[in-house]
This record gives structure tokens, C-alpha cells and sequence, in this order.
């Protein structure tokens, strides 16, 4: 109800007119959770670990998101000129996608995704950012302290665990329904920047380094800090014993249990 109360007083409203449609019960937001052993701890975590509060940009396209070779490069270049520390998940770009919209099975390449890089990107970055191939363990990194900010391609599993964790983004959206879901964000919620492309369909360096800054240092992040920070409680809050959803759930239970002794 915190998160989208128009959609809920929209379908709330049309159960009253003659459009009927069933009750909708809310119940989110509802992320996979769980910790991971200590000696199971990847490098990505340990190097958080060893990182300042809040001072890490986390840059992650999901599992199916593929950018260009060109914008590969400028969003190489564009975390390394902001100077703000970078976790970044790369992937081996894709040429079918000219403006960072393609979607396919280019996650299933055995090539090294560091071979497609700037040359010298990673020895100049070094001890600033950490460049992961393929995959990092989300959830953990997004929990993390040390964590600030998350690029990304905005999916909804994504959307939901950065709510829950409080990490404000910088939305990307790629293709599927992360477009709509980037308007929530930035024009409902408030809690995400949007990425603009340029005359040629690239996100450019100085662009992404703009949002890099601002996000991380910028008196603008801190403002999208503190709204998010709101959503995570009331996340917490929904969740909790006495919490909206908790109820909302108890609900559907009980409404089941007396179907069912109605129908013996």
C-alpha cells in the first residue's frame, strides 16, 4: 500500500462501480532473503567490506541485460571519471544492441566479458572500483553498509530489494516493463534518476559520471536517500507481525479456511 497506493485505491474503487473485479490483497514487497556463510563470502564482499559507508556505487543490468560495445566503453569511461567507487557486474556487450535495449542469450558467452573493456580501464580503476565477470550475489550487496547506490536496469526483483535495503538508484532501463517500472521510481516515488540518452542512443561518460557524483556525494542523493529510506521502513513495517501485508495475508488465509468449512 506504501509503495503504489494509487493502484490500490484504483482497484479498491472499481470493486464499488459496476465493473467488479476480486479483492486484490497486498502483501509485498516480498524479496528472496537469507544470509550466506562466512567462508562462503565472495571477493565482491569482502572488498565492501573494506570500503567507507555508503560510499559504493553497485552497477548491475540483471541477468539479461546487454549493452553495446560503445556504451560499454562510455559507461566504463563515465565510472571512472566520476572518481566515486564501483562495483560493477560487466557483461560481454552485444553488437545487436545499439542503444542498450537488447535482450537475449548473450549471457551463455564463454568469452572473458574484461577482454571487451577500455584499455588500461581496470589498472586505472584499481582500488576504486571492482570489476565482477557475470554475476555478484545481489541481495548481500545491496544489504551491505558500505553500499550507496545502485545502477540499474530496473526489474522488479531489483526495484523491491533496493526498497528493502534503502538503496537509491539510477534507473537504466532496458527493455520488458523496467521503462514503466523507471517512472514509478522517478516520477511517483522520487527515489531514482533516470538516464538520458544522447543524439546518438548512448548514455554518455560525462553523463554517467554526473550521476555517479551526485548520487554518492551530492546534497540531490541525499535527498533520494532519505526518500528511500522512508520506503524501506514502511517496507518493514508492512512486513512486520502487525504490519499491512501481514494482515492482508492473514485475510486471505481466514477467507480460505471458512470457504472450506463452508464447504464441508
Amino acid at each position: 500500500m506504501d509503495l503504489e497506493p494509487g493502484a490500490f485505491k484504483a482497484l479498491m474503487k472499481s470493486r464499488e462501480s459496476s465493473f467488479r473485479l476480486p479483492p486484490v490483497y497486498p502483501v509485498g514487497p516480498l524479496i528472496l532473503t537469507g544470509s550466506i556463510n562466512e567462508s562462503d563470502r565472495t571477493d565482491c564482499l569482502k572488498w565492501l567490506d573494506d570500503q567507507p559507508n555508503g560510499s559504493v556505487l553497485f552497477v548491475c543490468f540483471g541477468s539479461g541485460g546487454s549493452l553495446s560495445q560503445k556504451q560499454l566503453n562510455e559507461l566504463a569511461l563515465g565510472l571512472e571519471m566520476s572518481g566515486q567507487r564501483f562495483l560493477w557486474v560487466v557483461k560481454c556487450p552485444d553488437e545487436k544492441a545499439t542503444n542498450a535495449t537488447y535482450f537475449g542469450v548473450h549471457g551463455m558467452k564463454e568469452e572473458n566479458p574484461f577482454d571487451y573493456l577500455p584499455k588500461g580501464f581496470l589498472d586505472r580503476t584499481k582500488g576504486v572500483g571492482l570489476v565482477v565477470p557475470s554475476w555478484a550475489p545481489q541481495i548481500q550487496v545491496l544489504s551491505h553498509g558500505s553500499t550507496g547506490g545502485f545502477l540499474s536496469h530496473c526489474g522488479w526483483n531489483s526495484v523491491l530489494e533496493s526498497i528493502v535495503h534503502g538503496v537509491p538508484i539510477i534507473a537504466w532501463p532496458l527493455y520488458a516493463e523496467q521503462k514503466m517500472n523507471a517512472v514509478l521510481l522517478t516520477d511517483d516515488l522520487k527515489v531514482a534518476w533516470r538516464v538520458k540518452v544522447n543524439e546518438d542512443g548512448l548514455v554518455g561518460r560525462e553523463e554517467v559520471a554526473t550521476y555517479a557524483r551526485g548520487l554518492i556525494q551530492g546534497e540531490d542523493g541525499k535527498l533520494l536517500r532519505d526518500k528511500m529510506r522512508v520506503l524501506k521502513d514502511a517496507a518493514a513495517n508492512a512486513l512486520s507481525p502487525d504490519g499491512f501485508s501481514t494482515k492482508s495475508l492473514a485475510n486471505v488465509a481466514q477467507k480460505w479456511k471458512n470457504l472450506e468449512n463452508d464447504t464441508n
